[in-house]
């Protein structure tokens, strides 16, 4: 059993040499994106438009604090295209040992307060969380900025995807969690699910906040982790007939998920500082979302499953 101050020592002083020496090791090379150049385009062109208005000023929504108290730093957990990538780890204050980890990827923003705070609130629940920059350190203030950033990415996969697996080998290898899994909002929801479609085996829980999702059989064919997806019945950019036929295709193949379609919400109904803010909504599915956690995360060994 460790001691409190000796989890907290190795966390945030000793892990940083050991993520970055394991890596690069192992992890399979195929690109996660599920879609062409074309469709990840016209992706971006319809985010543009749901948060055409929308700003990343707070709002008191934001400002909901953790349950308990937590430890927080900036840390390296990658190397990517000769570049250390610097992301947002925490952990509950009160921790003695290794807790489940949760991969969390930002929305088309980036990694920004607003993340960090939904980070904290994750690790207050008693999780380990490492919330992921696929930005390289940027985040955007405005659509325009928040556009290309997003195409950015939208042009080169691969390297989204090595930052993912080296994220997954951080809190697997270095901080030790015994469970993984990812959340996601928007352009971070379509790479929650290619994070399982990366770790289609190893991967304990993906929850998907609407973000881009796929029929495709073939693809999904592989993936054996439990999937979360929370979506808004009056999004326009992901339609619910895309979400309908990813549930369609799940449900063909006997994976195992949990699909919601809230009524009378829209795209980023769980962003805090965006005009399509629903806070009923938001909570009903952030309750959702911590049972779905727990029960794959935590409750699986207590249960037997």
């Amino acid at each position: 059993m460790f001691k409190r101050f000796e989890v907290t020592r190795y966390l945030l002083a000793g892990v940083l040499g050991v993520a970055i020496l394991t890596a690069g090791c192992g992890g399979d090379k195929q690109d996660a994106s599920s879609a062409d150049g074309q469709i990840a385009r016209d992706n971006v062109e319809a985010m543009a438009r749901e948060h055409a208005n929308d700003t990343t000023d707070a709002s008191e929504g934001a400002k909901i604090a953790p349950q308990r108290a937590v430890v927080s730093d900036q840390l390296a957990y990658a190397e990517v295209a000769d570049e250390l990538v610097y992301g947002y780890f925490v952990f509950p204050s009160d921790m003695v040992e290794p807790l489940a980890a949760i991969i969390v990827i930002h929305e088309w923003w980036g990694l920004n307060d607003n993340i960090r705070a939904m980070a904290d609130r994750l690790a207050a629940e008693g999780y380990i969380v490492l919330a992921v920059d696929l930005y390289g350190g940027q985040v955007a203030t405005s659509v325009g900025d928040a556009q290309k950033l997003m195409l950015s990415v939208s042009a080169d996969t691969e390297l989204a995807s090595e930052n993912i697996r080296q994220a997954y080998n951080f809190v697997s290898s270095a901080a030790g969690a015994p469970r993984i899994g990812s959340l996601g909002w928007c352009f971070g929801g379509g790479w929650s699910l290619n994070t399982a479609m990366l770790f289609p085996d190893e991967l304990d829980a993906a929850v998907i906040y609407y973000g881009r999702v796929t029929g495709d059989e073939d693809l999904l064919g592989p993936v054996n982790v439990p999937i979360l997806g929370l979506f808004g019945a009056d999004d326009t950019g992901i339609s619910v007939e895309s979400v309908r036929e990813f549930e369609g295709a799940l449900e063909r193949l006997r994976k195992q998920h949990e699909i919601h379609i809230f009524p009378g919400a829209g795209h980023a109904f769980a962003n805090p500082t965006g005009n399509n803010y629903n806070a009923a909504v938001a909570e009903d599915a952030w309750e959702k979302t911590l049972e779905f956690l727990h029960h794959n995360l935590v409750g699986v060994g207590e249960e037997g499953n």
